[in-house]
C-alpha cells in the first residue's frame, strides 16, 4: 500500500545523472563514450544512451500541450482510433467493386481505389464501381494520376445524381501535382509547371459539395521510398504543402478553405521510435507553419495523416519476414496518432497481392484495436524521456532543413536545381552501404537466407516505377524509387538463373573445433545470399585430406575455415595445391599474418567488415560470368 507518505519505492535512494555518468565511466574502462554509447542516427541526431527527466527542462516549450489543442503535437482528435484502410487496383470495374465490398465486410474502414492513368473512367464506369458502396459508414479515396482532377468533376456530378447526403462523405483525391513531378521529373501539363493546378472553381465546387474530403496529398512516402531519412522525409513534405500554400495565394484561395484539404501520406519505416517522434514532430510543425498564413483560428492547422508501411526496406526473399516489418510499422504509426493506416501485403513486392496476403495486413490492423487496445489512448508515448527529446530534436533538424530550402525558393525551385534529389541520394547511398557492409541487416536477404528458397519464378510485378520520356514540361531529375533489398536480390535471382548446375562453395574446415565452426557458418551465411550452394564438411584431420576432397568437389570457390594461428601454417599450402583449379578463400582476417598470406598470392578475405555486395558480385562473375 502507498501514499503520499510512503511513495512507491521509496526504499530505494534516489541516483543523480553525475553518479550514473561516473558508473558508466568506471564499466567503460576507458572506451570512448562517444563511440560506445552515443548512437549517430542517419538523420544527423546524436541519441543518448538513457534520458531523464531533467532532459525534458529544455523542450517544455514544444512538449507542453494536450490531445487536440494547437500546436497538436499530441494529436487532434481525443482518442487514438484510426481507420483501417486497403487499396483495392482497379483493372477491371466490376471486379474493384466486388473486391471493395468484400473487405469492407471483413473489417475495412477505409477503402482507395488506385487506377492507373491508362484505365479511362466514365460516367459508366464510376457508377459499376461504386455500386452499393456505404458511402457514410466507409471513407473513400482515389488515386488516378494525372486524371486525379477530371475524376472529381466526375464524382461531383455522380454525388448530384445520386442525391447522396455530402454532409456524412468523407475522403480524399490523390491530386499531387509536386509528388508527380518528383518521381517523373516532369508537370502535369506544360501550363503548370508552379505546382498548384486546380482551379478556383472546381476548389470551390468541390469544398462546398464534399466538405469532408481533402482534395489535395503531399506523398511523403515517395522520399521514404527512395532512401530519404526521416528527417528529410518530413522536411521535404512539409515544404510541399507549403508550396501548395503559397501557390494558392495566387488563385485567391485561402489558407483557411486550403489547409484542411490536405492530407499527408508518410511511409513508416522500421526505425520504430523514430517513426513514431516522425508523425508527433509533424503535427507540431505543420500546425506552427500554417500559424505563419495568418489562418483564421488555430484549428486550421490540424495535419491530416494517412500512414503506409514503408516499400524500401521489404523483400522477395524470405517475404513473410515483411509481415513482421509491417507489424511493428503499423505500431509505429499508430501509437504515433496517424489518422488512417495501409500497411501493404507482404507479397505485394514482388508480385499482385491475394486474398490471404490482404487478410493478413488487414488483420494486423484488427488485432492492434481490437486485441491489443491502441485505439483508445491518445499518444501514449507522451511523457517518455527518449520520445519527447527525440521528437524536439526532430524538430530542430526538420526546421533547418526547411528554412535552407525555403531561401532557395521553395520546394519546387530546390527541386529543379537537383537540391532535393542529391539530398537523398547522399543519405540512401550511406544506407545502401551498411546494407552492403551487412551493418543494417534485411532477414533472408543480406543475413541468414533460406538456402532452400527459389523466388525468381514467382515473381510477376514490375520492380521498378516506368520512367517517362523528357518532354517540354521536364524540369529536373526524377527520384529514383526503390527497396534496399533491391541489389542483393538480383544477385540471387541471376545464381537461380543460371542454366548450369548451381554453383557451390566449397568449405575447407580444419583444426580448432570452434573457430573452424564460427567461420564455416559465418563463410555460409555470407555465399548463400549470392544463392551459392553450400559444401559443408565436419572437419578433415589433415591438410592432405582437405585439399584431395576439395579437388574432388565440383565447388568452383574453396573457402578455408580455421584458426588465425593455424592459417600461419596451413593456408599457403592449401592455396598453392588448388590456386590452378579453384578461388580459394580465406574466412576471417588474420592480422598479423596478413601480408604473408598476400604475398604467395591469397587474394580473398571474408570477414564481418567486408563489402559483402562487392565480393559476391565479384565471385560470381569469376564462376558465372558477367
Amino acid at each position: 500500500m502507498t501514499n503520499q507518505d510512503n511513495p512507491l519505492f521509496s526504499e530505494f535512494p534516489s541516483v543523480s545523472t553525475t553518479e550514473w555518468e561516473e558508473k558508466i565511466n568506471i564499466d567503460l574502462k576507458g572506451a570512448d563514450y562517444e563511440k560506445k554509447l552515443i548512437w549517430k542516427t542517419i538523420e544527423g541526431l546524436n541519441i543518448k544512451p538513457y534520458y531523464r527527466k531533467e532532459n525534458l527542462e529544455g523542450i517544455k516549450s514544444v512538449i507542453n500541450s494536450l490531445p487536440n489543442e494547437f500546436p497538436y503535437l499530441r494529436g487532434n482528435k481525443n482518442d487514438n482510433d484510426w481507420l483501417i484502410r486497403q487499396n483495392v487496383y482497379v483493372d477491371d470495374v466490376e471486379e474493384a467493386n466486388n473486391t471493395a465490398l468484400n473487405v469492407i465486410k471483413r473489417g475495412a474502414e477505409s477503402i482507395a481505389f488506385i487506377i492507373p492513368e491508362s484505365t479511362k473512367i466514365d460516367k459508366i464506369k464510376l457508377e459499376v464501381l461504386l455500386s452499393n458502396f456505404p458511402f457514410e459508414a466507409i471513407e473513400l479515396n482515389f488515386s488516378h494520376g494525372r486524371n486525379t482532377k477530371k475524376l472529381l468533376l466526375s464524382f461531383i456530378e455522380f454525388c448530384k445524381a445520386k442525391k447522396l447526403n455530402s454532409e456524412k462523405i468523407k475522403g480524399s483525391f490523390d491530386f499531387d501535382p509536386l509528388g508527380y513531378t518528383t518521381i517523373t521529373g516532369q508537370c502535369y501539363d506544360e501550363d503548370l509547371c508552379k505546382g498548384m493546378s486546380i482551379s478556383k472553381s472546381v476548389f470551390e465546387n468541390a469544398k462546398n459539395i464534399l466538405p469532408g474530403f481533402q482534395f489535395i496529398s503531399v506523398n511523403g512516402k515517395y522520399f521514404n521510398n527512395a532512401g530519404a531519412s526521416v528527417v528529410q522525409e518530413l522536411a521535404f513534405s512539409l515544404l510541399q504543402a507549403n508550396d501548395y500554400l503559397t501557390f494558392s495565394d495566387e488563385e485567391n484561395i485561402s489558407v483557411n478553405d486550403l489547409s484542411p484539404k490536405i492530407k499527408f501520406n508518410f511511409a513508416v519505416g522500421s526505425s520504430y521510435f523514430m517513426e513514431i517522434a516522425k508523425l508527433r514532430a509533424a503535427r507540431f510543425l505543420w500546425a506552427k507553419i500554417v500559424e505563419a498564413h495568418k489562418p483564421c483560428c488555430t484549428e486550421k492547422g490540424k495535419m491530416f495523416i494517412h500512414s503506409e508501411t514503408s516499400e524500401w526496406n521489404k523483400t522477395i526473399y524470405d517475404p513473410y519476414v515483411n509481415m513482421l516489418r509491417t507489424t511493428t510499422e503499423a505500431m509505429s504509426a499508430t501509437i504515433g496518432g496517424t489518422d488512417s493506416l495501409t500497411v501493404l501485403p507482404f507479397n505485394s513486392t514482388y508480385k499482385k497481392s491475394d486474398e490471404f496476403s490482404e487478410r493478413i495486413a488487414r488483420n494486423q490492423q484488427i488485432i492492434l484495436k481490437e486485441e491489443s487496445y491502441f485505439d483508445k489512448v491518445t499518444d501514449p508515448s507522451a511523457g517518455s524521456y527518449y520520445i519527447e527529446n527525440l521528437t524536439s530534436s526532430i524538430i530542430d533538424e526538420v526546421w533547418k532543413i526547411f528554412l535552407k530550402i525555403e531561401d532557395m525558393g521553395g520546394y519546387l525551385e530546390a527541386f529543379k536545381k537537383g537540391f532535393i534529389q542529391d539530398s537523398i541520394t547522399e543519405i540512401a547511398q550511406k544506407r545502401d552501404m551498411n546494407i552492403a557492409l551487412r551493418k543494417d541487416v534485411l532477414l533472408g536477404t543480406n543475413q541468414y537466407p533460406n538456402q532452400e528458397e527459389k523466388i525468381s519464378e514467382s515473381i510477376t510485378k514490375a520492380q521498378l516505377l516506368p520512367k517517362p520520356e523528357k518532354d517540354k514540361t521536364y524540369v529536373g531529375e526524377p527520384l529514383k524509387i526503390y527497396r534496399a533489398a533491391e541489389a542483393f536480390e538480383e544477385l540471387r535471382i541471376k545464381t537461380e538463373q543460371f542454366e548450369g548446375e548451381t554453383p557451390s562453395v566449397f568449405l575447407f574446415t580444419y583444426g580448432n573445433l570452434t573457430m573452424r565452426k564460427a567461420r564455416a557458418a559465418f563463410s555460409s551465411n555470407f555465399f548463400a545470399c549470392a544463392g551459392f550452394k553450400i559444401e559443408d564438411n565436419f572437419g578433415f584431420e589433415t591438410v592432405e585430406k582437405g585439399i584431395e576432397a576439395a579437388r574432388e568437389s565440383k565447388a568452383k570457390i574453396v573457402v578455408i575455415c580455421s584458426s588465425d594461428d593455424e592459417y600461419e601454417s596451413m593456408a599457403a599450402k592449401v592455396f598453392e595445391a588448388l590456386k590452378k583449379d579453384k578461388i580459394v578463400v580465406v574466412a576471417g582476417y588474420p592480422k598479423n599474418i596478413i601480408q604473408k598470406l598476400q604475398d604467395v598470392g591469397i587474394k580473398y578475405f571474408i570477414h564481418i567488415k567486408s563489402n559483402a555486395l562487392e565480393m559476391l558480385r565479384e565471385f560470381q562473375n569469376l564462376v558465372i560470368g558477367d
